[in-house]
């Protein structure tokens, strides 16, 4: 099923007034959009009582020459709200991403993307997000992190090819950042027992314990630091699909 779309009833009629159009002529001129709706329709949606579709919301933003995001009333959280906001239909969207518009309507409902490498990549051209944006919509940042903290921790090189996953970015650029990441943490430890075995004061050895749990609370955007340029998904040639 298709997740609600936002729409603000407030922000609606709010600019219509500032069109000074009535909601018969806002009907007329969504027609000559292409988009025909009755105006009692258009009274419905301003009364909160009915929600446009995506198209209808779409027809709505260009008669009332405001952005669909105004509308809508909030800023966009989730992967269909994203869609929204670029005025993109499931169909569109799917065909250029190059996915088949159920599986794409499925991932929307569920909140879980499941594209592959180039269909990703192409996901957050079209909406005009990073990846490290994409990981924080799809709910997979904490899923990230328990990554980070066992790499850091263990065996790191374990750690490339799950976190590769996720973040969809080349293995060689995430086992440098986890590489460092492990060898930062590394000497957290060697400073704390080196100032164990010296019998440093508790004070010192409390100062060094309280850097390594910050250390730990920033994990994810220490790595997105170090990954750099690769986490904001600069375009690709459609070449290498």
């Amino acid at each position: 099923m298709h997740s609600t779309i936002p729409f603000s009833p407030t922000e609606a009629r709010s600019a219509r007034a500032r069109m000074g159009l009535t909601t018969t002529q806002v009907a007329h001129s969504m027609a000559a959009c292409g988009t025909p709706v009755h105006p009692q329709l258009v009274v419905a949606w301003e009364q909160g009582t009915q929600v446009p579709s995506d198209r209808q919301l779409f027809a709505l933003a260009d008669v009332l020459w405001c952005d669909a995001t105004t509308l809508m009333g909030i800023a966009p959280r989730t992967l269909a709200e994203h869609r929204l906001a670029r005025r993109l239909t499931v169909d569109r969207l799917a065909y250029r991403i190059g996915m088949d518009p159920s599986q794409y309507r499925a991932a929307e409902s569920a909140r879980q993307w499941n594209g592959d490498t180039w269909q990703t990549r192409a996901l957050v051209e079209a909406l005009g997000l990073s990846l490290r944006e994409l990981i924080g919509i799809m709910g997979r940042v904490e899923e990230l992190a328990e990554h980070l903290r066992s790499a850091v921790a263990g065996r790191w090189k374990t750690y490339v090819d799950p976190v590769a996953e996720i973040v969809v970015v080349d293995a060689t650029s995430v086992g440098d950042a986890l590489r460092t990441m492990h060898a930062e943490f590394a000497a957290f430890s060697e400073r704390y027992m080196g100032h164990l075995v010296a019998r440093n004061d508790d004070a010192r050895l409390k100062e060094i314990a309280a850097e390594r749990a910050a250390y730990l609370r920033r994990l994810v955007d220490h790595f997105w630091e170090l990954i750099g340029e690769a986490g904001e998904a600069p375009p690709f040639p459609a070449a290498g699909r």
